[in-house]
């Protein structure tokens, strides 16, 4: 009786055939973790009305993959055992003063700037270990490399004579 119950309950036909009909409809899963969500591309297609949105933000930077080096090593961030086993922290790397992809301006500002993530053989170097998954890491990488170029492509704001003026009289007397 028990024996026949189970396999009632289990149906391996029923099962193959729901996976098979839900693939075939185009519904299969997408991980909230996979590249594509974590760095989605920039194309022209797509629809909607997200003209404003696009022309509010300015143009994200195009980061050439090729160029870039990867790795990854063991992280010291969430995770509990995993941590032991899975080698999540990334490591981006690239050599800044051959990086045509970065207007020459704002390499030497960003050379500047970030002195101290800059090795001796002049590759600028980028960690994460936020994430306990790799791709996330290695998305926020590149958001860190794409934050580096628009602080260093921002130009400093111009204070008028009659704001210094008008600064300097408030502030109090020591």
């Amino acid at each position: 009786m028990a024996a026949r119950t189970l396999r009632a309950l289990y149906r391996p036909r029923l099962l193959a055939a729901a996976f098979s009909g839900r693939a075939a409809a185009g519904a299969e899963f997408r991980s909230a973790y996979s590249l594509d969500k974590l760095y989605p591309p920039r194309g022209g297609g797509g629809g909607g009305d997200t003209g404003s949105e696009q022309e509010a933000k300015p143009p994200a930077l195009d980061i050439p993959m090729d160029r870039l080096t990867v790795s990854y090593c063991r992280s010291s961030g969430p995770g509990g055992q995993n941590v032991n086993k899975v080698n999540t922290k990334a490591e981006v790397r690239f050599h800044l003063a051959s990086a045509d992809w970065i207007p020459e301006a704002v390499r030497q500002k960003m050379a500047s700037m970030h002195k101290n993530k800059i090795n001796r053989a002049g590759e600028l170097i980028v960690n994460s270990e936020e994430s306990r998954y790799q791709m996330r890491n290695l998305a926020i990488c590149l958001e860190k490399i794409r934050v580096m170029v628009t602080e260093a492509t921002e130009k400093p704001k111009v204070v008028s004579k009659e704001t210094a003026q008008e600064l300097i009289a408030r502030a109090p007397v020591a």
